[in-house]
């Protein structure tokens, strides 16, 4: 099967079917907010102004990596940015793969024209340099998008259950830092949703990763996505035994962040509101990010788009506002998230 019609399947397997974890959550809501009654501070006062990939951001958002190769991915990646470009997130794309491997398919990743400003990211699958890609692919990738930075993904698990899959992870890490050390803007590695732990995070930083999006569980499934393209029924039941796979996001973010404190950590996987974000951000992320719950919106059109962001931000900046946090800063700092267990009944004596 080509690339172009895997990504055309995953589009629609996505769109129309049940693909996310079952039996595990993000992990967020384990926590809450201890709300300020007064937060002492103005509502219009509050700034979510940030920064990624050396260009400046409205807010520590970001559109996560979803799509690209087909000519639908074309008209959602265009709409993405474009909303992005207005409300000022960060975005990048889905593996520039099919478009290195058919060139006729590089216009469905073009999208600077509509979002000139923002950061933009390339993605590739980071096994694939261990299937004859290397730094110059890599570059090709970022040159095409004209991106600010490349992402590598980790998807091991969704190789062992994709028909097509390519599943030698060996050595894969000096690759990684080859590919760091030649490429000439920052270079980060994303899971796709079963978590990037501490160590793993540890180890990547050493290698020159730049930055980490721990995409943890409790969103999308991509063994529940490739259970549902695969014909052969020992893959398929044997993906069951993986729906509840993975790491909480929210333990990710934890864990990374504890391991290493001054990494730049995104913080994606499942997350479905502002409140999830400013979750996430008082965990110790820098940015949030959103994916399979744009999806829908984008296909809708870029003005469904731009109310999906909208909506995301009111949230984020209205919990700032009821812990009375004015700055990102001010966020991350904060003790107003406590374990959700704080706020048991506590028995009668």
């Amino acid at each position: 099967m080509t690339t172009e019609r895997r990504k055309a399947e995953h589009i629609r397997i996505v769109l129309e079917e049940p693909v996310a974890g079952r039996g595990i959550t993000t992990g967020f809501e384990q926590y809450r907010f201890v709300h300020r009654a007064l937060p002492e501070l103005d509502f219009e006062e509050i700034d979510t102004s940030s920064a990624f990939l050396g260009k400046p951001l409205r807010t520590p958002l970001l559109i996560s990596s979803m799509t690209g190769g087909t000519e639908e991915a074309l008209r959602i990646n265009r709409h993405l940015a474009g909303a992005a470009e207005r409300r000022g997130w960060a975005m990048g794309v889905g593996s520039v793969r099919a478009a290195l491997e058919m060139p006729e398919l590089a216009a469905t990743f073009r999208i600077r024209d509509v979002a000139p400003t923002i950061p933009l990211f390339a993605n590739l699958g980071a096994v694939q340099l261990n299937y004859g890609y290397g730094p110059d692919d890599c570059r090709r990738a970022v040159e095409l998008l004209e991106a600010d930075g490349l992402v590598l993904h980790l998807n091991a698990l969704q190789e062992v259950f994709q028909p097509e899959g390519n599943t030698n992870f060996h050595g894969l890490l000096k690759r990684i830092e080859q590919v760091c050390a030649s490429l000439p803007v920052p270079v980060g590695v994303k899971e796709v949703g079963w978590g990037l732990d501490g160590e793993t995070a540890c180890r990547l930083l050493d290698a020159g990763v730049r930055f980490l999006d721990v995409a943890g569980a409790g969103g999308t499934s991509w063994s529940e996505v490739e259970k549902r393209r695969t014909t052969d029924p020992l893959r398929r039941q044997a993906a069951d035994a993986f729906a509840d796979w993975g790491m909480p996001t929210a333990a990710c973010v934890r864990d990374v962040r504890r391991l290493a404190p001054t990494a730049f950590v995104i913080a994606s996987g499942g997350l479905a509101t502002g409140v999830d974000a400013a979750k996430a951000l008082a965990l110790g992320a820098d940015l949030a990010g959103f994916g399979r719950g744009l999806l829908a919106a984008a296909v809708d059109g870029e003005a469904a788009v731009e109310r999906a962001l909208a909506q995301v931000e009111l949230e984020l900046r209205a919990a700032m506002f009821g812990i009375g946090a004015r700055t990102l800063a001010d966020l991350r700092g904060t003790r107003a998230l406590v374990p959700a267990s704080a706020f048991a009944p506590t028995p009668l004596q």
